[in-house]
């Protein structure tokens, strides 16, 4: 089925691309700081490097200059963890936030403590397995979804209002509540797609645009 000359299967396709691409930078501050969580990928790691007296699985989550740091934190939390239970389990806590913090921070992000296991939203949960299980998509399928039904249920909103616009100034500043809305969700999520991913080749991750969607 066609829609205005565009195959549905190609409108899809392009959701998903929006989504992957810009759907963290439109999260709230507390989802982008999945790695601050106990059950988080950080604190996972960490947990295992002391149980295996090796700290190196951990080190990518710093910078090189922080190595330094983590490692002679890693050495002070094993020394003290061996003193017992009660000491065990207060090094443990101490190195996860050593660690998270100094990761944190070589993000240019903020730390503001170790929340709790369980307090990762569903979205990044479902990423996270998405890696483990090597395929994103049942992620990418759901994040589609979510896309279309906030731009659809925007553009409805502005559109109703358009066609009273006229009747009143009040209802002219419904409009423009709902358009700039609309018009702004749309752009964000354009914006993000075009931002170049972290890793890719300079030729491509260099190449101009002229901020139109094409």
């Amino acid at each position: 089925m066609r829609e205005g000359g565009i195959n549905k299967t190609q409108i899809l396709k392009v959701l998903v691309l929006l989504v992957a691409a810009g759907v963290l930078s439109l999260l709230p501050d507390q989802v982008r700081a999945h790695c601050d969580t106990l059950d988080g990928p950080v604190v996972t790691q960490a947990r295992q490097a002391l149980e295996k007296g090796d700290v190196t699985p951990v080190l990518k989550w710093v910078k090189k200059e922080h190595e330094p740091e983590i490692r002679a934190a890693f050495e002070r939390t094993l020394v003290v963890r061996a003193k017992g239970p009660e000491a065990r389990e207060l090094a443990d806590m101490y190195f996860f936030e050593t660690l998270v913090r100094i990761h944190r921070a070589g993000e240019g992000a903020s730390y503001t403590g170790l929340a709790p296991a369980g307090a990762v939203e569903p979205v990044v949960a479902k990423a996270d397995e998405a890696l483990e299980k090597g395929s994103v998509d049942v992620l990418a399928k759901k994040l589609a979804g979510v896309v279309d039904a906030g731009i659809r249920e925007r553009f409805a909103r502005a559109l109703k209002a358009r066609g009273h616009a006229g009747d009143s100034v009040d209802a002219g500043r419904e409009y423009v509540e709902a358009y700039v809305e609309f018009v702004h969700y749309a752009e964000g999520l354009h914006s993000a797609a075009a931002w170049p991913a972290a890793h890719q080749p300079a030729s491509e991750s260099q190449a101009p645009h002229d901020g139109h969607m094409h």
